[in-house]
């Protein structure tokens, strides 16, 4: 998926959302919830985001279609998950440890690998590790760096058989699907009696979303095409007979990016364009070393303010396979 990135410039109307049936409950009746552009890519077309009136699940009214939707990732994005995913072992560790709560070995598919971080975490343990990728480049180097065998290309399309695994995992991937409900019907699917599937993803009731609104981080417009939360998503594994295990929503407010959408359309306003987030390389060293004194200091402070406001950032959901 390594494309260069083209920036639409025309702008969506204020139209009032279509009639599309939700995905969940079946129910036509939407009400916008709010309308942005790309702010990653600093890009200008504007997407409008719905809400079911029903069951509150929330989802992307005019999403890019599937052949195009390559435009809106590119080299830049890569980079960076590929980047966030590497540096942070301490994410890993604690992943791992939920797992092992659940399961502590067997057969585990992770969807959406990328370079197979995490896989690589559970290399030396009982694990036969699997993986489902977009990106050929992303796929071999989970090859390369623990032997896990994956399959490049869409979800939907790999070939696994039924009850072939003993843990799903996916993270940051479930809310990018087109399908999610034929996602989760195939986890069911490939899960053994008993198995898990963990999964982390936006809480779209969180509120770091009630604070920065459309400029929230995890937003990501258009690349996350449906928006969960806790009541959301656990009414969507249910119907697929998988049984709610635990889930939580924990902290994960995504402050320094926020704001840095925020500034930037401040700068605007008074003739100053700054390079978009998707174009920001390593800080040199006295950047790293100030970023690092306000994530110990002034970060901690916000965070706690905005808690005030509601529910953690971060769905963490583990839900089992009915024997």
């Amino acid at each position: 998926m390594h494309m260069k990135v083209a920036e639409p410039s025309s702008m969506v109307a204020d139209a009032p959302a279509a009639a599309r049936p939700c995905l969940i409950c079946g129910h036509q009746g939407t009400e916008t919830l709010l309308q942005a552009p790309d702010r990653f890519h600093g890009a200008s077309e504007v997407y409008r985001l719905v809400r079911c009136s029903s069951c509150s699940l929330v989802w992307l009214d005019n999403a890019p279609k599937p052949e195009d939707m390559w435009q809106h990732y590119g080299q830049d994005y890569d980079r960076k998950i590929a980047a966030a995913g590497e540096s942070s072992p301490g994410r890993w560790r604690d992943r791992r440890e939920v797992l092992s709560l659940h399961k502590q070995g067997g057969a585990i598919l992770d969807l959406g690998c990328s370079s197979g971080s995490f896989l690589e975490t559970l290399k030396d343990g009982n694990w036969d590790l699997y993986g489902v990728e977009m990106s050929t480049e992303s796929a071999n180097r989970a090859l390369a760096r623990c032997g896990a065998k994956v399959f490049v290309g869409d979800i939907l399309d790999a070939p696994f058989r039924p009850a072939s695994f003993d843990a799903i995992t996916c993270f940051h991937v479930f809310e990018h699907l087109y399908h999610p409900r034929e996602v989760l019907t195939k986890v069911s699917e490939w899960l053994k009696p008993g198995g898990i599937f963990y999964a982390l993803m936006p809480n779209i009731d969180s509120a770091g979303m009630r604070v920065f609104k459309s400029y929230w981080y995890a937003l990501e417009l258009p690349r996350h095409l449906y928006h969960f939360s806790p009541k959301s998503l656990s009414r969507l594994a249910s119907s697929v007979g998988l049984e709610e295990v635990s889930l939580t929503a924990e902290r994960e407010v995504f402050i320094e990016y926020s704001v840095h959408y925020m500034l930037d359309d401040v700068l605007k306003k008074i003739g100053i364009t700054r390079p978009p987030l998707s174009k920001y390389t390593d800080a040199s060293f006295p950047r790293k070393v100030v970023r690092k004194m306000y994530r110990l200091t002034v970060e901690p402070v916000l965070t706690g303010l905005i808690a005030l406001a509601g529910d953690g950032e971060s769905i963490h959901a583990v839900f089992r396979k009915n024997v």
